[in-house]
């Protein structure tokens, strides 16, 4: 089970989630077509989350470290778009999933999203500090001070 406990399966799953309650939705008379302005918005979050992981990315692959969930980084990346949030991946995919639910869904799968984000926190997030406050634990700790788990 551990091959599929990965940040974009369970993004994907959340994404299906949020279609399916679309669907439910709809089929109880509750459907939503989302203005314009609404898909922009959509659009627009899905941009930025997209960009905010691939930034993310380019700055750990510069400081040599992985990018892989449950592997253990040989360095601790604090600059770039890890001075505004120490977790620019996972939000990232939560602008993702707001984004989806806005575009291509219903608005209620917004609601979703603290859900995922909670998920991600305990499946990852936690692994993952722990790591780094081991590893380097005064460096980690300065830049934990400063900068907030999400915004």
């Amino acid at each position: 089970m551990k091959r599929l406990d990965y940040p974009p399966i369970w993004l994907l799953g959340f994404m299906a989630l949020a279609w399916a309650l679309n669907w439910v939705l709809t089929k109880a008379g509750l459907g939503f077509e989302a203005p314009y302005a609404l898909k922009l918005l959509g659009g627009l979050l899905i941009a930025l989350g997209l960009l905010l992981m691939a930034l993310a990315v380019f700055a750990m692959l510069r400081h040599r470290t992985t990018v892989v969930p449950h592997r253990v980084p040989s360095d601790i990346v604090t600059d770039g778009v890890y001075r505004l949030t120490r977790n620019p991946i996972y939000l990232g995919d939560a602008f993702t999933l707001v984004g989806f639910a806005l575009l291509f869904a219903h608005p209620a799968g917004v609601l979703l999203t603290p859900i995922f984000m909670a998920v991600i926190q305990r499946r990852f997030i936690a692994e993952e500090e722990t790591w780094l406050r081991t590893k380097f634990s005064q460096e980690f700790q300065t830049w934990a001070e400063k900068t907030r788990r999400w915004l």
